[in-house]
């Protein structure tokens, strides 16, 4: 990435996420107050659309879970696919390090969780809840942070967050989802096939790709394939270049077009709808309720544990070295961060759990969690790690300590 590029981008996450606090934060207190039954009532209103004997017709939670989720997964593809072809993922020397980080930054919580919720088989399916990073936040505390960390380890936690977000969405694609309608997937086939060859026709047109992804959607959503997996699918076949027209981007011209609507909108909504949590007869013992636990210590042990550990593994081995300028007492901060994972891990156990029992477990849990891993990896970064001298690089780094 280019230096004005990340800055950039480092700015509209960090302002995006104070949004998406306020959202959480308001969410939370409406549901703890005497606007809680319309609060509820809002989210299940059916709403849809029909069309002779088809029609669509879902709760507004779902429409939002689903639909402008959706938006949202297609901004990620989109950051994916301009990552590997020319950005931060686009060589091996680029991917190792982040690329290890993020694996072991989504084995160990879900080994963490799994070790306390073995016991009890029906909460298995959330063991991926605690694997996901919330970009937006993690940025948006490391942006607070300011020169006291190098650009280059900023870049690590983007390019980190990117791939921690690629393993989501594989995740999601293998391992949550229902009862398969294999003609709905086959008319999906049939849309994803459309756009490829819009693609390889160079067809720079958004109105044509829009109109088939919209009917893609509709047919993943019927098909039992969770439906966001289709924003992913429609954003891998937008062109990065047009072959007539090298100076235009169509890829990058989408994806700085929804960021901030993303970013300002469709989070914040989706932070509304799924944060609150009514804390009204609970007792201390929900603390203690393994689906919670696991996902609280899966965040903030697991996750700065995992990414640590691979991070030393493959410094000590030789596979990559630290970014340049920054420090160990650095890494970690940036390592604790990665526990914040609010939007995806909100969004992953949805669809682990749907609105049974357990939805206000998992909920506190990845609020425990995301909290703890904001506000200790913000006072490691601002008041324990040492930054380098402007001269010094990563070796210098790894001997120092």
């Amino acid at each position: 990435m280019r230096l004005a590029v990340v800055q950039k981008f480092m700015q509209l996450e960090s302002a995006s996420s104070i949004i998406l606090l306020a959202a959480a934060i308001v969410a939370l207190l409406v549901s703890n107050s005497p606007l809680a039954p319309l609060y509820a009532t809002f989210l299940k209103v059916p709403f849809g659309i029909s069309l002779g004997e088809y029609s669509l017709i879902k709760p507004m939670i779902l429409w939002i879970n689903d639909g402008l989720m959706a938006i949202f997964f297609f901004l990620i593809g989109l950051e994916i696919k301009r990552e590997i072809l020319e950005g931060e993922l686009s060589s091996v020397a680029q991917i190792a390090l982040p690329g290890f980080a993020a694996l072991g930054g989504m084995a160990a919580p879900a080994l963490i969780y799994c070790a306390l919720n073995w016991q009890h088989p029906e909460n298995l399916p959330g063991w991926a809840i605690p694997a996901a990073t919330d970009i937006a936040f993690a940025v948006g505390i490391l942006g607070l942070a300011g020169s006291r960390v190098p650009l280059s380890l900023k870049i690590f936690l983007l390019a980190l967050a990117i791939l921690d977000d690629l393993g989501a969405i594989v995740i999601i694609a293998f391992f949550y989802t229902e009862n398969l309608s294999l003609i709905s997937l086959a008319l999906a086939g049939l849309g994803l096939l459309a756009l490829i060859v819009l693609n390889r026709c160079n067809v720079t047109s958004l109105a044509a790709y829009v109109l088939i992804g919209i009917f893609m959607w509709v047919c993943v959503l019927k098909s039992g394939v969770h439906a966001t997996l289709a924003g992913v699918a429609l954003a891998f076949t937008i062109p990065i270049r047009d072959r007539r027209r090298p100076d235009r981007s169509m890829l990058r011209r989408c994806e700085h077009a929804l960021h901030p609507w993303v970013g300002f909108a469709i989070m914040p909504i989706f932070a509304f709808a799924n944060a609150g949590v009514g804390l009204q007869g609970m007792g201390l013992t929900i603390a203690t309720e393994p689906v919670g636990l696991g996902i609280a210590l899966g965040l903030f042990i697991g996750k700065q544990l995992g990414v640590m550990l691979m991070v030393v593994l493959c410094v000590s081995l030789g596979f990559a070295r630290l970014p340049q300028g920054a420090s160990w007492s650095q890494m970690y901060g940036v390592a604790i961060l990665t526990g914040i994972g609010f939007t995806m891990s909100l969004f992953i156990g949805t669809l682990a759990f749907g609105d049974n029992l357990r939805a206000a477990e998992v909920r506190l849990g990845v609020l425990a969690g995301s909290i703890l891993s904001g506000v200790i990896g913000y006072l490691v970064l601002r008041y324990m790690a040492r930054p380098l001298p402007a001269a010094a690089d990563a070796t210098a780094g790894l001997s120092s300590r």
